[in-house]
């Protein structure tokens, strides 16, 4: 294959994608801009494995990167010009870091000499981002040296190991170019490195390997075989391959007799016929004093990070029980400060030599939890199945009972986490739950939801109103956009979760400053965008639009809701399932 080209500025960046195709990218999101013009073009014509897709709005364009990453595992690759372009990665980058997505960015730059003299669109990029990035450097200035080519290319390989080991995250190149940007000949004859890129032997070192570590085999702790009042926690988790996660954990429980606290945000909620321990009730179940102290631990396992629950968070730290922290990565998944351990494996890897114990009856512990579950599990069923009015907390008690098998769905921060975690219903559909849960905020929903479902299966988004209307430049993707998203709008004009804070009793502020109603009419937004929006009048007009999802475009199903009132309920029903 030839890769020669007009200019050195242009040779480089076919190296730099070529090299990327080979290492496994499939999507570059390209922001426009004028010094990034070598990326982009090489980008734009570059083999058909890599899919370019231009975004206008930066940090829009990140999260859709964010949003790919997370639904194929690979680092998705992000392009911007000099100057404040890159600065609107941030938010983009915290979360990625918090959340260990993969993310590669190539930000454009000038050359050392346009530097600090006020030359347009020219910033300090160099460690732009701070400590977030896995790894970071800047690019040596384009060169047709072939020893510098292969510095470039083997610079690549080293990013793209960073980007995915040993903890996914964001690596950020930085990349100078000088002029010409465009593929117009500098006269530059590049005819001795014909026969380097015409052959294997340049590119033969791109072995997409994976980081070079192998875990010991673990046995499982004795300690925990002779518990008979231990718990496991199932955390919020995005794992690749859910159905071996939650086997894994399964076997698990099995082989201790011990119960799963499964988090919403986690996919063992839908495989529940693996676990037939398995707990969804625990928030509600901890809110009764009594039954808290009944069901209190000697032992805690967590698996992945510690759910949202307020309630479970204040019981272990009330309990005191003796912890464990299964997770890969080398970062502290503790906030609570307990006597934790950490085991640095996955939970594939510590049951994988494990035998299955012969069934035996539950012990008494496990029993009290599986019987408690039940009772309050078909209460909550039951109460929302009656609801007819227009409740929040129904919409994803809705969403986990008549969702198509297999649906990707992303939840919004904010109540519909919430929500999802207190009343999501365990079943065999598969759904699969993505968040951006690493730094908790509002910043690039839409965006990330639309990135998910890009050619993947039609899929659906839960927001409220505030974090849909943080991040509306998410519809400029509409015409590059391939595959289905509904957007279920829960639009009760303000920040629903404020009303749960005790600053809610103060008003004024409150109102203002906190609940911030934006007095949207969002079918003129919808409009203005070319995108499809229903306001739904009924629960069975919710459902008829979600047992079969269309297979293109983007619709916005609105529920007016009122805060104020959901919040209310909210406070008078939880604990009430717990005592009835």
């Amino acid at each position: 294959m030839s890769i020669l080209s007009r200019n050195v500025n242009e040779l480089w960046a076919n190296v730099l994608t070529e090299t990327l195709k080979r290492l496994g990218l499939t999507t570059a999101v390209i922001c426009p801009g004028s010094r990034s013009t070598p990326l982009a073009v090489s980008f734009a014509i570059a083999s058909p494995e890599i899919e370019a897709i231009s975004i206008l709005d930066e940090r829009s364009a990140a999260f859709f990167a964010l949003g790919r990453a997370k639904a194929t595992g690979l680092p998705t690759a992000v392009v911007c010009t000099s100057g404040t372009a890159g600065a609107n990665f941030y938010s983009c980058v915290i979360e990625a870091r918090e959340s260990r997505v993969p993310l590669l960015l190539l930000t454009a730059d000038r050359p050392p000499e346009l530097r600090e003299c006020h030359s347009g669109q020219t910033i300090d990029q160099l460690k732009l981002y701070g400590n977030y990035p896995n790894w970071q450097t800047e690019l040596a200035l384009p060169s047709y040296d072939i020893n510098i080519l292969a510095y470039l290319r083997q610079t690549l390989v080293h990013a793209w190991e960073r980007c995915l080991y040993p903890v996914p995250g964001v690596v950020h190149l930085n990349i100078p170019f000088r002029d010409p940007l465009s593929p117009i000949s500098d006269g530059v004859n590049f005819s001795h490195l014909q026969p380097s890129f015409d052959s294997e032997e340049f590119f033969s070192p791109l072995i997409n390997r994976g980081w070079n570590s192998t875990s010991a085999f673990t046995p499982i702790p004795q300690q925990w075989l002779n518990c008979s009042r231990g718990i496991i926690i199932a955390g919020v988790a995005q794992p690749q391959k859910p159905q071996d996660y939650c086997s894994a954990i399964a076997k698990l429980s099995q082989i201790l007799q011990w119960p799963v606290l499964g988090e919403g945000l986690s996919p063992i909620r839908n495989y529940q016929e693996y676990n037939p321990h398995l707990i969804s009730t625990y928030d509600i179940i901890l809110r009764n004093p009594e039954l808290a102290k009944q069901l209190a631990p000697e032992m805690v396992i967590q698996i992945g990070d510690m759910p949202t629950s307020k309630e479970l968070r204040s019981w272990l730290s009330n309990t005191q029980a003796r912890r464990w922290v299964i997770d890969k990565s080398g970062e502290n998944l503790d906030p609570l400060h307990g006597q934790t351990t950490h085991l640095h494996l996955s939970i594939e890897e510590l049951v994988k030599d494990s035998p299955l114990p012969t069934p035996n009856s539950p012990l008494p512990y496990l029993q009290k939890w599986c019987t408690t579950e039940a009772k309050i599990r078909a209460a909550v069923d039951e109460k929302m199945a009656k609801i007819e009015e227009f409740v929040e907390s129904k919409v994803a008690w809705l969403l986990s009972v008549k969702l198509p098998k297999k649906t990707p769905l992303f939840i919004s921060n904010s109540m519909p986490v919430r929500d999802v975690e207190f009343f999501w219903k365990p079943s065999n559909f598969q759904v699969c739950p993505f968040f951006n849960r690493g730094a908790n905020g509002i910043d690039g929903t839409l965006s990330t939801a639309l990135g998910i479902a890009h050619q993947n299966q039609s899929s659906v988004m839960l927001t409220g109103d505030l974090a849909l209307l943080h991040d509306t430049n998410g519809f400029l993707i509409r015409n590059k956009f391939i595959g289905h998203l509904s957007i279920v709008l829960i639009n009760n004009n303000g920040g629903g979760i404020f009303e749960m804070l005790p600053i809610a009793k103060f008003d004024p502020p409150f109102e203002e400053f906190f609940a911030t109603p934006q007095d949207i009419d969002f079918a003129q937004l919808c409009a203005t965008y070319s995108i499809e929006h229903e306001l739904i009048t009924s629960w069975g007009h919710l459902q008829q639009k979600l047992t079969q999802l269309p297979n293109k475009g983007i619709r916005v199903l609105e529920l007016r809701t009122n805060r104020k009132a959901d919040a209310q309920w909210r406070r008078e029903n939880l604990p009430k399932f717990s005592f009835d």
